[in-house]
């Protein structure tokens, strides 16, 4: 957990990938925990503390859903500690899908999914009223790209506020392109917190009320 100086006024969540199946536990140099935390540390800002969360055990687990059951503890503890403050999430992978399945969650306003692991029938409803954004690497070979941009088009149908990037010459470990990846996920949590300007290309695509908005390229360096 990574506290500013000042009050907190918004938490992050940042939540790490994983495997389908796996009981072992998450140590802190798990390279899918490790691959958070410069995110987590670009994230901070005056007022804005950022949660790390690093999960017991490493796998999925169906149907004991492990990680969404330990997304959901820290969300009830951020409630607990700071109540009636706006959370946004921002998951990898594994990280992602779990995001996504918490998103209905009263404190959360907003959700970054990055290359999310999504299967058919992945719930949406939960989104109702919030602002999601994936990004997906064109060059992706463990999560497939077509399955988050057709949860893109189902979130659409529950709320407007829906924008898909697609990162150009990158894969699943957002290495290739880390800062444009990292600009993305601030721009987005600031804007959406209101601690920035909403940057262009992202309330453009926000605005994209045909498909164009779920499928952007993600543009070179943002600075």
């Amino acid at each position: 957990m990574l506290k500013p100086p000042a009050g907190t006024n918004a938490v992050v969540l940042v939540l790490h990938g994983g495997r389908e199946h796996g009981q072992g536990p998450v140590r802190r140099h798990n390279l899918a925990y490790l691959r958070m935390v410069p995110l987590a540390r670009a994230l901070r800002a005056p007022g804005l503390e950022v949660w790390n969360l690093r999960y017991r055990v490493r796998g999925w687990n169906a149907p004991s859903l492990d990680p969404v059951k330990d997304a959901g503890w820290a969300l009830g503890k951020i409630a607990e500690l700071h109540p009636g403050k706006p959370v946004v999430l921002v998951g990898h992978s594994m990280g992602g899908r779990t995001a996504l399945r918490v998103a209905g969650h009263p404190s959360v306003r907003a959700v970054c999914a990055l290359a999310p692991w999504i299967v058919p029938g992945e719930p949406f409803a939960q989104l109702k009223g919030k602002s999601l954004l994936i990004a997906h690497g064109d060059q992706e070979r463990t999560t497939d790209p077509a399955k988050s941009l057709w949860f893109a088009q189902q979130a659409k149908t529950v709320t407007s506020r829906v924008a898909r990037f697609s990162v150009q010459g990158d894969g699943h470990a957002m290495l290739k392109r880390a800062r444009d990846w990292t600009r993305l996920v601030v721009d987005f949590v600031h804007g959406e917190l209101g601690l920035e300007p909403v940057a262009p290309d992202i309330a453009n695509a926000m605005r994209e009320a045909s498909l164009r908005g779920l499928d952007v390229p993600l543009g070179g360096s943002r600075g």
